[in-house]
């Protein structure tokens, strides 16, 4: 009986972290849409911080247990229960939102995602190496080396469809910045995760993380006044500004499941939920720039697949790890 209750609330995650993928999908094209319609992807990452800030805040207001929980914010950065640093996870986020704004647009939620994917995969693996975290460190080993290879292929296979009829060279950096971003993506759910366990709530991790990477995008809007920033109407339609709140369920998705699945189950049940959605969303809702073929749809199964194949690895390298652990120390 305790195992079919330990199997159904890991199912339970699991489900959780694929919907949080599918809502940073829906979040990317919400987000790329604002940032075409203002004309600056950094003006809209502002807004979308800045939404998702202000909604947080009135809930810490208004319900008890989460003002409870940042209250325990200053305490826990003056007892040090976690490295101050990890509050950068905060600047991952402007990055991922600003990414979302910049890139979007300009190579579609399915090509975004598989760039972001490809990101998850190389830099899980070299997180999973060094032990981030304070988790048991996984060897760089044949099988996931396959699949980031494979991962890679399942990119370039995906864009292939683009080289008929669009600048390759111009989707480099759009499709760079998103591989970039989605590196740090591994770092940020086990930074926010920490955070979480030392407040006592996911909800005021994820207040930490909007107010930090709110004040990154703030400061370098302040930076680029002087230069004058031509910035088109906001739009009247409600949904433009909505991807803060997607952003805040996303942010405290992850940060409550990644203590319970750790951060390689959870990015991989994530990719599936960013998968699937990306191509739902490029198949029933295209956006300019979006382009969706067979090669594009294998593409992103085989990129979907490789990722499987190097988290399979990493699950036995942990269970491998763990058994060599002698009986005094686990206890």
């Amino acid at each position: 009986m305790t195992s079919q209750v330990r199997s159904g609330g890991k199912i339970l995650f699991i489900l959780l972290a694929i919907a949080s993928g599918l809502l940073l999908c829906v979040q990317s094209r919400i987000n790329g849409a604002l940032g075409a319609k203002l004309g600056d992807a950094i003006a809209a990452s502002t807004i979308s911080f800045g939404v998702g800030l202000a909604a947080l805040v009135l809930l810490a207001i208004f319900v008890p247990a989460v003002r409870g929980s940042v209250a325990q914010v200053p305490r826990a950065l003056a007892q040090g229960r976690f490295p101050r640093w990890y509050l950068v996870a905060g600047a991952v986020g402007a990055l991922i939102v600003f990414s979302q704004a910049a890139a979007v647009p300009l190579i579609g939620v399915a090509l975004f995602t598989v760039c972001l994917v490809t990101g998850q995969a190389i830099g899980s693996m070299f997180m999973d190496r060094v032990g981030f975290g304070g988790a048991a460190p996984r060897k760089i080993n044949a099988l996931r080396i396959l699949g980031v290879v494979l991962t890679i292929i399942g990119v370039v296979w995906a864009v292939s469809p683009r080289g008929a009829d669009a600048d390759l060279a111009a989707l480099l950096l759009p499709m760079a910045l998103s591989a970039a971003v989605g590196m740090l993506m591994g770092f940020q759910a086990a930074a926010n995760g920490a955070q979480a366990a030392a407040y006592g709530g996911a909800t005021a991790a994820t207040l930490v993380n909007f107010a930090v990477g709110f004040v990154v995008l703030a400061m370098v809007m302040l930076v680029r006044l002087p230069a004058g920033i031509g910035l088109d109407p906001l739009p009247g339609t409600w949904w433009y500004y909505i991807g803060g709140l997607l952003g805040c369920l996303f942010v405290g998705i992850t940060a409550l499941v990644v203590k319970r699945l750790g951060v390689l189950v959870t990015s991989l049940a994530a990719v599936g939920g960013q998968l699937v959605g990306s191509l739902l969303l490029d198949v029933f809702f295209p956006a300019p720039g979006s382009s969706v073929t067979a090669a594009t749809v294998m593409g992103t199964l085989l990129t979907l697949l490789a990722v499987g194949l190097a988290s399979i690895s990493g699950a036995r390298n942990a269970k491998s790890a763990s058994t060599r652990i002698p009986v005094a120390s686990r206890n």
